[in-house]
């Protein structure tokens, strides 16, 4: 998770970049973000967006401060109470999830005065809603999580010759629970990787040899598909990403464009 806050020096917002994660944007009560969907829509306060969302899609606001939790899909049904394949790639409000309880947790975090009180008081509730939610199958589980430790060049086929499954039942159980049909899924963790490393400075040639990409054209159609830019300019998006390649550290968390940090399992 990470807490951001902007005074005003970035009206035009920031593109989403996508990430292999469900994200949750909790408003403090600030200036709302506002984030434009692909359709042209606008979403105002606290949201959650679905897995890989990005690209056309950005988010704006002035004054806004805001804690962004990234959610693996294998944690983010029991959390939310929604899978991701219901969230369908979009963008929601957390009212409309959460109802009543969204605005009282953004009460909450308004009334906290530090960065650490927050994502302690946001831990908490998301172990609670864990605990009570309803867990993906372990299988589908242990899926996702080769795929992430492959940097998603891992073979569907292996992965269901491994778990002794069908490939169709593994799409089929796979895009269900996670929200990404498995080789999807792992396409997009292939960029994940890709975008880190041309954002860390490694030149588009070797990120494509080393990311399993057939040649640096492959590299570029992927990078264009995802997040709308090409491999050159994605590696200097400003994204919002829990990520010390994206927000290195130039000063106190108070100083315009920095953002505070905390790691959560």
């Amino acid at each position: 998770m990470a807490g951001f806050r902007d005074r005003g020096t970035a009206p035009e917002g920031h593109r989403l970049i996508p990430h292999p994660a469900v994200t949750l944007a909790l408003d403090l009560g600030a200036g709302p973000p506002v984030v434009e969907d692909v359709a042209g829509r606008r979403h105002r306060g606290s949201l959650v967006a679905g897995l890989g969302l990005g690209g056309a899609v950005w988010v704006r606001g002035q004054t806004i401060a805001c804690v962004q939790v990234r959610l693996s899909p294998v944690v983010a049904r029991a959390i939310l109470g929604i899978g991701p394949a219901e969230l369908d790639g979009c963008v929601v409000t957390l009212d409309d999830l959460w109802g009543r309880q969204a605005s009282r947790i953004s009460e909450q975090l308004g009334e906290v005065s530090s960065w650490q009180d927050r994502f302690a008081l946001i831990e908490a509730l998301l172990a609670r809603r864990r605990e009570a939610g309803s867990p993906v199958e372990p299988e589908v589980a242990w899926a996702w999580q080769r795929i992430v430790a492959s940097r998603g060049l891992v073979r569907v086929e292996r992965l269901a010759a491994d778990l002794g499954w069908s490939r169709k039942r593994l799409w089929s159980r796979f895009h269900a629970q996670i929200g990404l049909p498995p080789k999807r899924a792992a396409k997009l963790v292939r960029f994940d990787h890709a975008a880190h490393r041309l954002a860390a400075g490694h030149d588009a040639a070797g990120v494509a040899a080393d990311g399993g990409y057939a040649d640096q054209s492959h590299l570029h159609r992927d990078v264009m598909e995802f997040a709308g830019v090409t491999s050159a300019a994605v590696a200097h998006e400003p994204f919002l990403a829990v990520d010390d390649v994206a927000w290195p550290n130039h000063g106190a968390p108070d100083q315009p464009g920095a953002a505070d940090r905390a790691h959560v399992a």
